[in-house]
């Protein structure tokens, strides 16, 4: 089934009967080719990639709850590519690319809106960085403008310009930036998936890797054991957890990032902005909430609810930058498990077992990441050899030292990324 305006006037038209499910609920098969734990973003669209690029057959993904339940359905949708260090920055602008032809490759509404994103800066120093980083960005083709006072002023209107403590001096326009719908980009690559015959599997929870001589062949799970001739593991926060089965210990550290949405307001914030000197970040979604968050909660935890005093701290920094949000009412709160590298890199890579690859320690980077990194999975899965956007993302770099990726400059310590 593929949808259209004019499918959608013609059911609108008979009641809306002739929607079928968006994909099948098959029943565990006892062998796969390739089994891919984890139904978020990462995983179903390594799915998706396995089956189009390099037609796999048979594939399946492993969910534990309902597919998008973890941190594709708990963040701030935020899509972006103006990172500066090498490795990073040609990965995630290979990923803005691939998001602007995500709809109409999945042909399914994912929402992607490039309103343009801001990072503020408060600094001489900072408004040096951000030059650079800019024209880093412009260097290998992508966009970006410095802004001025006033330039600023023009787009965000609403912002404490003369705050005291954080003056705004500027900031640096990212227009190819934006935001995305989270669980259609779930929903849209499962049912792509599906179509190319990849079996998605919920509610079956992996409790244990089977491993032998150095090389896995199944997993035990929930619904019964599932011989694989490959395992790739993609599953966020719980990646050590779930590496540990294989008797793998990862440098992953797991920590909580809230985030609010308030009450539903008329059209205010046109753009993504980013607060340079409080870690806070704020869009106004389709609904008209204000859509906000900061930093981790600053310790590990799997406690997907948060804390309340990083709460208040979020709250301050939105306060400190727009004091007319003081206005609004917050509906709700979430929590996303963060798998935190030390260096602030993801891992894209082999592990040390014979057939188990590992996609992890995405930090805050994950949902602007879900195309390119299911499109490099897929491709190191099917070819053992590491695609060119994501060749630096090794995992030995953290036993040899070459190579770390230090996009912030804070060195090992992974509550800082």
């Amino acid at each position: 089934m593929r949808y259209s305006g004019a499918r959608v006037i013609l059911e609108g038209l008979r009641g809306q009967r002739g929607w079928r499910p968006a994909w099948r609920e098959p029943a565990p098969k006892s062998d796969y080719d390739i089994v891919i734990i984890g139904g978020g973003g990462h995983g179903l669209s390594t799915a998706y990639y396995l089956a189009r690029e390099h037609g796999a057959k048979s594939v399946a993904v492993l969910e534990r709850g309902w597919l998008g339940s973890g941190n594709i359905g708990r963040n701030t949708t935020i899509v972006r590519a103006n990172y500066y260090l090498p490795g990073n920055s040609e990965f995630y602008s290979h990923s803005l690319k691939m998001w602007e032809g995500l709809e109409r490759e999945l042909n399914y509404n994912v929402m992607h809106s490039q309103r343009g994103l801001i990072n503020l800066f408060h600094s001489d120093g900072q408004r040096d960085a951000f030059a650079r980083r800019g024209n880093a960005m412009a260097n290998q083709g992508d966009d970006a403008i410095l802004l001025d006072r006033d330039g600023v002023r023009k787009h965000l209107p609403y912002l404490d310009f003369d705050n005291p403590r954080f003056p705004v001096y500027g900031g640096l326009l990212h227009p190819r930036g934006g935001t995305a719908r989270h669980d259609a980009v779930a929903w849209g690559y499962a049912r792509a998936a599906d179509r190319r015959g990849v079996d998605l599997i919920q509610n079956c929870e992996v409790t244990g890797i089977d491993v032998q001589n150095g090389r896995v062949t199944g997993l035990q799970t929930t619904r019964g054991s599932i011989r694989a001739k490959k395992v790739g593991i993609v599953v966020a926060g719980r990646s050590s957890q779930v590496a540990a089965m294989a008797g793998l210990r990862l440098p992953i550290e797991s920590h909580v990032l809230q985030a609010f949405v308030t009450e539903g307001l008329k059209p205010v914030i046109n753009h993504v902005v980013s607060f340079g000197m409080g870690h806070f970040y704020i869009s106004q979604s389709d609904k008209g909430g204000l859509v906000f968050g900061g930093d981790i909660d600053f310790y590990p935890s799997y406690a997907q609810r948060g804390n309340l005093p990083m709460a208040e701290h979020v709250m301050e920094a939105a306060m400190t930058l727009m004091p007319v949000i003081g206005q609004a009412r917050v509906l709700r709160s979430w929590g996303g498990i963060m798998d935190m590298t030390p260096d602030g890199s993801p891992i894209i890579d082999k592990t040390g077992i014979d057939g188990l690859y590992i996609d992890c320690g995405w930090n805050y980077g994950g949902f602007k990441a879900v195309p390119a990194s299911g499109f490099a999975f897929a491709h190191l899965i099917a070819q053992d050899r590491p695609h060119r956007i994501a060749e630096r993302f090794r995992l030995d770099r953290f036993t040899t030292g070459r190579g770390l990726m230090d996009e912030e400059g804070t060195g090992a310590q992974h509550n800082l990324h």
